[in-house]
C-alpha cells in the first residue's frame, strides 16, 4: 500500500475522517469530507489530491471493518446454531432447526432441505421454511436430477443465479413445475455429509435473481456440516432409543413369560394335585377361576351344567362348535368357550366369563383345564359305571327276588351305605323316547338307590312318596327337555315291602298315563281307588263321551254348570239342601239343573248302577283336567 503525505494545512480535514472512521460512520459521511474540502477552495490541488487519497484509504479502511463485522457476526451466528443443534435430540427438530438458520443467515426467501433414500437412490424434500407451495414441498428428486439431484450426487455445491436457464443441471418436468410453482429463481444447494457418506442436501433460494457469493457458499457449507453432525447424532440417539426401547420391551416379555410359565406351573400344580387328591368338577372350576381371575361355568356334554365357581354363564352353541372344530379355545362376545373332548369323543365344555382377552399363556392354560376336566369326566363315568352295575345288580335282586335272601340284601344294600331296612318311597319314572340312563343320572340327586329295571327308570328315596314324586317330575323335565312321569308308593321298610311298594309305583305310573297326566307325578294314594282301578285302563276318554257326553256338549254350548251341579249333588249324598248350599244358589235352580240332566242322560240317571258310573266319569274328568 503507497502511504500518503498529508500537509500540515490539511491536517484538520484528515483529523475529520479518523473521527468518522472511527465512530462507525457510513461510506456517504466519509466521501463528503472530500466533497466539502474541494467545495470550499481552500486547499492547493495538491492537497485536495493527497485528502481524496486519504478518504479513498478511509473507505477501504471501512469495508474491511465492515467484513470483518460480518464474518463475525457469521462466526457468532454459526456458533449459536452449533450450540442449539447441539442440544437437540429429535431428529425432525433438528431439520426443522437447519433450514430455520439457513434462511436467516443467508436473507434468501426460501430454505428448504432434502434427505437421500439410499434403498430407491433418491433424494426429496423433507422440511422448508418460507415454502408456499404444496407442490414444491413434495419434489422428489432421482440422483443427478436437477440442481438438488446433482449436489446430492456429486457431494459438491452448486449455485445458479437463473435456474430456468442454467444449463448445467437436469431439467424434468416435474422438479421444474415444482420449483416453478414455489417462484424461485435463484438456488444454491451444498450437500449435508459425513465423512464420504452424504444424508441430504441443504438449500438457500430466493425468487429473484442473485449471485451467490463464495462466502455465502461457504457460510451455508459450514452450516450444512455442523447440521449433518447434529443430524447424524440424532439419529444415532434416535436409533438408541430405539434400541432401548425394543430391550425394554423383550425384558418386558421375556418377564412376562416368566410369570405367565411360573403361573402355569403353579396352575399345573395345583390341578395335579386336586386330581390326586380326589376333587371333583367344582374343586376344578373354582382353581381355575382363581388362576385366570375370572367365573368358570363347566358343562357336560349335553350342555347339562356340572358345575360353576359363581353364577353360571349360558353356553354359546356356535361358540363350542367353532372350539371343536379348531380343537382351541375360541372366544365371544363376553365369554371364552373351551371344548372338553376325548379324542374326538365330546365330553363337555368350559365357558370362561370376566376376562375380555386372554394372553397366549392364560389362553393354553385354560385349554389345560379343559384336559384335566375330560380326564375328571372320563374318570368319573368309569366310576359311575362301575357303581351302575353293582346298584344295578342289587336293584335287579331287590325288586325280583326279594325273598331269597334278604340278609343278604340288607348287607349289600349297607355296603353301599344305603339302609333297605329304613322306610323309602319307591318311585317309577317313565319318559318317552330319549335316553333312561340320562333320566338315571339327573335322577341319581333325588335317590339313595336309582337304576333301570324293566325299561323304567326305579328310584330308592326319603321323603313323602306323593310330594317326592311332583317334585322328581318337575326336576327330570326341565334336566332332560322331555315330558317325564312319576309314578310313587310307600313308604316301603325291607327287601319284600320295597318290592310291593315297586309293584303299586309301576301301576301309578300307568294310571297316570292312562289319566292323560303325562309329565305329572303322583303317589297312587293321591289316585285314591280310581288309581287302583284305572291302572290299565286304554281308552279314558271315550268313556267319559259315553257317559257324560250330552252334558258336557250342553255346559259348552250354554256356558251352563251341569257338570259342577252333578258333582256337588253327588258330594252331597244326593240332597237338594246341603246341594245349594255347597253352590251356593235356591234349591229350586238345583231343582232346574237336575231336571235338565235328567232330559240329557235319561230319567233313570239316578239309579244306583248309573249313578256309580257318572260318579266314576266325573272323577275321571275332573282327574284328567
Amino acid at each position: 500500500m503507497t502511504a500518503v503525505t498529508v500537509p500540515p494545512e490539511n491536517v484538520t480535514a484528515v483529523r475529520r475522517l479518523l473521527d468518522l472512521l472511527a465512530s462507525g460512520a457510513s461510506s456517504e459521511q466519509l466521501a463528503h469530507v472530500v466533497v466539502a474540502a474541494r467545495a470550499e477552495g481552500v486547499l492547493a490541488p495538491a492537497d485536495l489530491a493527497a485528502l481524496a487519497g486519504a478518504g479513498e484509504l478511509a473507505l477501504r479502511i471501512r469495508e474491511t471493518l465492515e467484513e470483518h463485522r460480518r464474518r463475525e457476526a457469521q462466526l457468532g451466528a454459526l456458533f449459536d446454531t452449533a450450540s442449539e443443534l447441539a442440544a437437540l435430540s429429535d431428529p425432525d427438530t433438528v431439520l426443522r432447526s437447519i433450514v430455520r438458520r439457513a434462511r436467516a443467515l443467508l436473507n434468501v426467501d426460501v430454505s428448504y432441505l432434502s434427505l437421500n433414500d439410499e434403498a430407491e437412490n433418491k433424494t426429496y424434500v423433507r422440511v422448508s421454511d418460507g415454502s408456499v407451495s404444496a407442490e414444491f414441498q413434495q419434489i422428489v428428486l432421482g440422483m443427478g436430477e436437477g440442481l438438488g439431484g446433482l449436489v446430492a450426487q456429486t457431494a459438491r455445491p452448486y449455485a445458479t443465479a437463473d435456474y430456468f436457464h442454467d444449463d448445467r443441471f437436469k431439467h424434468t418436468r416435474h422438479i421444474d413445475s415444482g420449483v416453478h410453482d414455489e417462484g424461485l429463481t435463484a438456488i444454491l444447494g451444498v450437500p449435508l455429509a459425513i465423512g464420504p457418506k452424504v444424508l441430504g442436501v441443504l438449500f438457500a433460494s430466493d425468487r429473484g435473481a442473485r449471485e451467490f457469493s463464495a462466502d455465502e457458499v461457504a457460510l451455508l457449507s459450514s452450516l450444512a456440516d455442523h447440521a449433518a453432525i447434529a443430524l447424524d447424532s440424532a439419529n444415532l440417539l434416535d436409533q438408541t432409543r430405539r434400541a432401548v426401547a425394543e430391550l425394554n420391551e423383550a425384558n418386558a416379555t421375556i418377564r412376562a413369560h416368566t410369570e405367565a410359565m411360573e403361573r402355569a406351573q403353579d396352575a399345573h400344580d395345583r390341578l395335579t394335585d386336586l386330581v390326586l387328591r380326589g376333587g371333583d368338577l367344582p374343586d376344578v372350576a373354582a382353581a381355575v377361576a382363581g388362576v385366570l381371575h375370572g367365573d368358570l361355568t363347566v358343562y357336560d356334554a349335553d350342555r347339562t351344567l356340572l358345575a360353576s365357581s359363581a353364577s353360571p354363564a349360558p353356553l354359546d352353541p356356535d361358540a363350542l362348535a367353532a372350539a371343536r372344530a379348531a380343537g382351541r379355545a375360541v372366544s365371544t362376545k363376553d365369554t371364552w368357550v373351551c371344548a372338553v373332548q376325548a379324542g374326538p369323543e365330546a365330553l363337555g365344555s368350559l365357558v370362561l366369563t370376566g376376562r375380555a382377552a386372554l394372553s397366549d399363556p392364560d389362553r393354553r392354560l385354560f385349554e389345560r383345564a379343559g384336559v384335566v376336566t375330560a380326564l375328571l369326566l372320563m374318570l368319573r363315568r368309569s366310576v359311575v359305571r362301575a357303581e351302575d352295575e353293582v346298584r344295578g345288580e342289587l336293584l335287579t335282586d331287590l325288586l325280583t327276588a326279594p325273598d331269597r335272601n334278604p340278609r343278604a340284601l340288607l348287607a349289600r344294600g349297607r355296603r353301599l351305605g344305603i339302609d333297605l331296612s329304613a322306610p323309602h318311597a319307591v318311585l317309577v319314572a317313565h319318559a318317552d323316547g330319549g335316553s333312561r340312563r340320562r333320566v338315571a343320572s339327573a335322577a341319581a340327586r333325588h335317590a339313595t338307590l336309582v337304576g333301570l329295571h324293566a325299561e323304567e327308570v326305579v328310584l330308592l328315596g326319603a321323603g313323602d312318596p306323593d310330594e317326592l314324586a311332583r317334585r322328581v317330575a318337575a326336576d327330570l323335565g326341565a334336566a332332560t327337555g322331555r315330558p317325564v312321569t312319576v309314578g310313587a308308593a310307600g313308604p316301603a321298610s325291607g327287601p319284600s315291602a320295597i318290592a310291593a311298594a315297586h309293584g303299586e309305583a309301576a301301576r301309578c305310573v300307568r294310571a297316570l298315563l292312562a289319566l292323560g297326566r303325562t309329565g305329572e307325578g303322583a303317589a297312587m294314594a293321591g289316585l285314591g281307588f280310581l288309581g287302583q282301578l284305572l291302572g290299565d285302563q286304554a281308552d279314558l276318554d271315550g268313556f267319559v263321551r259315553k257317559t257324560l257326553g250330552p252334558v258336557l256338549d250342553y255346559d259348552a254350548r250354554r256356558g251352563t254348570e251341569l257338570v259342577a251341579t252333578l258333582r256337588a249333588y253327588f258330594a252331597s249324598g244326593s240332597q237338594l239342601a246341603r246341594t245349594k248350599d255347597v253352590l251356593h244358589v235356591h234349591v229350586n235352580t238345583v231343582v232346574q239343573r237336575l231336571e235338565r240332566v235328567a232330559s240329557l242322560l235319561g230319567e233313570e240317571w239316578q239309579a244306583p248302577d248309573r249313578a256309580l258310573e257318572i260318579q266314576l266319569a266325573l272323577r275321571v274328568h275332573r282327574l284328567g283336567g
